[in-house]
């Protein structure tokens, strides 16, 4: 069993820094990817204050397919170019989404969540994954939010 002592209170870029290590810790001696994303997914869970949805989805052959997660039962499926996370997987970048509801052709797999961060995971300069984390507040994620699970996202891509 791991345990870390990350402080969810603390301020967001050392609330990464922590993330990123723990993150590592968990898989720099896993090969599995999905025993990886599952770990990810329930560290940012568990450390990230207020979400409602934190996990994967992986690129297979050409769309974005369900991988390890926390929260409700999600969507399986999700086509390049469609909502937040296949937009996000079409453009190679970052979605920072203030209001999922103001995003033209946003795919509502939890009607709870308001807010959503996707971060493409690259391997290569290919989008491989997405992460994608939701919640149920307004204006939830940031820049810095942003940042720091891009730097996690470029800390586990040759893992998952």
């Amino acid at each position: 069993m791991y345990t870390f002592k990350i402080d969810a209170s603390a301020p967001k870029a050392d609330l990464y820094t922590e993330l990123v290590r723990a993150a590592d810790a968990l898989t720099s001696a896993e090969p599995d990817a999905v025993a990886n994303m599952a770990n990810i997914a329930a560290l940012l869970w568990e450390y990230l204050p207020d979400v409602n949805w934190t996990g994967f989805y992986r690129v297979v052959d050409g769309e974005l397919v369900l991988g390890p997660f926390q929260g409700k039962a999600a969507c399986i499926r999700i086509p390049f170019g469609e909502g937040v996370c296949g937009t996000a997987a079409q453009s190679g970048k970052t979605q920072l989404v203030a209001d999922v509801h103001a995003f033209p052709g946003h795919i509502a797999c939890d009607t709870n969540s308001a807010s959503e961060l996707v971060v493409p995971v690259l391997r290569n300069g290919m989008v491989i994954a997405v992460i994608d984390l939701d919640s149920p507040t307004l204006n939830r994620f940031d820049t810095e939010d942003a940042k720091g699970i891009k730097l996690l996202a470029e800390s586990i891509a040759d893992r998952i």
